[in-house]
Formats: structure tokens, C-alpha cells, sequence
């Protein structure tokens, strides 16, 4: 399993840095940008707080290898190659007009959390000689955290009441997720994954199967809403035709693999 990597020498403050070059190479608009935001919200959180932490060296470390894993699925989108199956659903829908800014935001979560978190956290236990309890305090001790930003997240996000009966649908899955959920899944895979340390291909078949799963996931919260259908190519409407912008994954960009879009005709 590849391990995420960032310089490690710059340790939280190069992480920071690195989102926020991220930020500033990419339209506020895109989806990637909306995650990234409030990712580097959370980051910048963990590293005020990090004395507060039983362990500050071990947390400082899980920050920079968790970061690492989704700076490498940038790194790769940027280079014309493929993320993980996690993450592919949010850079391939990252310009899709229909999909809400909170969709994006929680696929970034979803991506983060259910997938990298794990692998990171069994990363830091093998760099450090550490056991996976050892962290769990510390691990829980940042859902506090996590709960205010994703709090705040929804709270920003939210459609007014005017769009909300229209987007029933997209409230009704975004309402089945929540980041203490996902953080306990998570927990449990980091169990699985430590147990099967010993037999490497077995771990990487549960990685795989992870990785996947997590995708599919991603993919039903980024399911288009229509927001458009009501003004733009409506059944009936004469023929009328719809414009959308999209993604074709792998296409080179720069800082944040912001891709070049096309248009297509859809009737």
C-alpha cells in the first residue's frame, strides 16, 4: 500500500502552505476548492491545538501523512493520471453545475476520512513503533473539532428554504452522513488493516476493497441534482438544449489539478 507522502521536514506548517497554494490556483467554485477549504479549516485547527494533544509528535505526524494521501490524488489528477477510487467521483463531477457546493464538501470528507484516515493512521503506528491504542485517545480527541467545522460546513452551504423542497433528495443523503460516523468506520478499518500487518497481501486486498467502496459511496453523494432542469431544457420545452460543463478525468492542470472543461450539448 503506497504510503502518502508530503515533506515531511515541514511537518502541519508545510501541509498549510500546501492547501493553501491549492486554494489560490483554483476557481472558488470547483468542488475540489470547496473541500479544500474546509480541509485547511480543519488543519489549521489541529495545529493551534496541538498541545492540547497526549501525543503532539504522533498527531503531528498522522496530520502530515493523512494530508499526504489526498495531496497525492491532487498530484496525480495534475499529472493527467488517476486518484484513487475514492476520489475520483469528486475530481471527475468538480465542475458539474448540478451537483450542490455541500455535496462536494461532504464527498471530500467522505473520501478522507472512510479511506485515507485508516491507511494514515497505520502509517504513523509503523513510523513511530506505535499501537493503535496508543492513538485512540488522541484520535477521538479531535471529533470535537471535526464537529464544529462540519457544523459550520452545512450551516454555510445549506440552500435557503426557497430551493430546500426542491433538493429533498440531496438533503435526504446528505442527512444520513455525518463525520462521527464516518470516524468510527474508519476506527474500525485501522483495527482490520493493523490486524492483517502480517500478511501483506491480504492487507492490500482489504485496502483495495476499502478504496472502492468509499468511491461508491462519493458517487451516490455527488448524484446530480437537476439544478438546472427548472430553467434550462425542460421536457416539452421546443427542442430546448442544456449546457454542461464537465470534467474528463486525468486532464493535466496546475496547482490543485484544476481541470480544462469542455461543453457538451445534451437535449
Amino acid at each position: 500500500m503506497p504510503t502518502g507522502s508530503t515533506d515531511g521536514s515541514r511537518g502541519i506548517d508545510g501541509v498549510v502552505r500546501r492547501l493553501r497554494a491549492i486554494a489560490a490556483g483554483l476557481p472558488p467554485t470547483d468542488g475540489v476548492a470547496v473541500f479544500n477549504r474546509m480541509y485547511l479549516t480543519v488543519t489549521e485547527g489541529v495545529r493551534t491545538g496541538l498541545g492540547g494533544f497526549a501525543d503532539p509528535a504522533a498527531v503531528a505526524e498522522l496530520d502530515v501523512l493523512f494530508a499526504g494521501r489526498y495531496l497525492l490524488a491532487v498530484d496525480a489528477v495534475a499529472a493527467g493520471r488517476r486518484p484513487p477510487a475514492c476520489w475520483r467521483p469528486l475530481f471527475e463531477l468538480r465542475a458539474d453545475p448540478e451537483v450542490h457546493p455541500l455535496q462536494f464538501a461532504l464527498a471530500g470528507m467522505n473520501a478522507h476520512i472512510q479511506h485515507d484516515l485508516p491507511l494514515a493512521v497505520v502509517d504513523t503506528c509503523r513510523r513511530l513503533g506505535r499501537e493503535p491504542e496508543q492513538l485512540e485517545d488522541d484520535y477521538h480527541r479531535i471529533n470535537g473539532l471535526l464537529a464544529q467545522v462540519e457544523t459550520a460546513v452545512r450551516e454555510q452551504l445549506m440552500p435557503g428554504p426557497d430551493v430546500l423542497e426542491r433538493l429533498e433528495p440531496m438533503t435526504h443523503r446528505i442527512g444520513a452522513w455525518s463525520v462521527g460516523t464516518a470516524r468510527e468506520a474508519a476506527w474500525g478499518s485501522v483495527q482490520l488493516l493493523w490486524g492483517l500487518r502480517g500478511r501483506p497481501s491480504a492487507a492490500r486486498a482489504c485496502a483495495t476493497a476499502l478504496d472502492g467502496a468509499v468511491g461508491l459511496l462519493g458517487r451516490a453523494l455527488l448524484l446530480p441534482l437537476g439544478l438546472r432542469a427548472s430553467a434550462v431544457g425542460r421536457p416539452g420545452g421546443g427542442g430546448a438544449t442544456a449546457e454542461k460543463t464537465v470534467e474528463r478525468e486525468g486532464t493535466p492542470g496546475g496547482e490543485g489539478g484544476e481541470p480544462k472543461k469542455e461543453t457538451e450539448t445534451r437535449r
